[in-house]
């Protein structure tokens, strides 16, 4: 009898010695609706577009070759038309130009129509054969192969912020308050946002503006107007030499924007 009570006795002792830590180290009813009202819900806030566009989801396209044909199917139409609007304007310009040369008069419709380019690619001369040549410097295509590498660049394919929330495929900046989107990397001090537009077509049309009308891109301009002197159509790689100051990174922009035009020329002729 008495071996067996002292048998039960130490089980006893022994599950007891097993149990008593997490006894002790178990926490309180209270201690544990403390640490619930501790741990903070964490909000994240997604941001929306700033447009009404039905996007394609770019990021979600896993195969390179049909993400690369999405993405230029979706953009090309808008360069096109782009390119097609320019070359009306240039051909109205041509034809003003050739008047003049011979010595004729314009048109009270065909002044206002050249005034009004003038105005709208910042030219700041008088309508005569000096200040229609200058126009046609600036009024003329930029090269769908290099308006594509470029949006393809600059927007990681269609699928960057700035791409989706805003339609800027360019990454082009805009210096008034509220005008777009404010970079996370932005450096102290610094005012600038990047562009947000409401269609695709906008955003491209002030691509185009913008090459045809910064100082910062006369050289592209420049080359250009050789290649039209030299009777040549104005070729991708030809421009993309002008784009030292597109961005930061310069001649290695340059040479990363004409590699990828040839690597992806399959793709344009489609």
């Amino acid at each position: 009898m008495l071996k067996n009570l002292l048998r039960i006795f130490v089980i006893t002792l022994t599950l007891y010695g097993i149990v008593y830590p997490f006894l002790i180290n178990s926490p309180k009813k209270t201690e544990i609706l403390t640490l619930v009202k501790e741990i903070k819900v964490v909000n994240v806030k997604v941001e929306q577009p700033l447009h009404s566009v039905n996007l394609p989801d770019f990021a979600a396209i896993k195969d390179i070759k049909l993400k690369k044909k999405t993405f230029f199917n979706y953009i090309k139409p808008h360069v096109k038309a782009a390119n097609e609007q320019i070359l009306q304007q240039r051909a109205q310009l041509e034809i003003a130009l050739m008047m003049l040369q011979f010595d004729d008069s314009l048109s009270d419709k065909q002044l206002k129509q050249v005034i009004a380019i003038f105005k709208q690619y910042k030219v700041k001369h008088t309508v005569d054969i000096q200040g229609i040549r200058l126009a046609l410097t600036r009024v003329d295509i930029v090269p769908s192969e290099l308006a594509l590498m470029q949006a393809a660049n600059e927007s990681a394919w269609g699928s960057s912020r700035f791409a989706r929330i805003g339609l800027n495929f360019f990454g082009q900046w805009c210096f008034k308050k509220g005008c777009g989107m404010v970079p996370k990397s932005r450096n102290t001090g610094a005012n600038h946002e990047v562009a947000a537009y409401k269609s695709v077509r906008s955003a491209v049309n002030a691509y185009f503006y913008n090459i045809n009308t910064n100082r910062a891109y006369k050289s592209l301009r420049d080359i250009r107007a050789q290649q039209r002197k030299n009777q040549q159509e104005p070729s991708a790689e030809g421009l993309a030499k002008g784009l030292l100051a597109y961005s930061e990174r310069g001649e290695a922009y340059v040479d990363e924007i004409s590699h990828m035009i040839r690597l992806n020329q399959e793709y344009f002729s489609e």
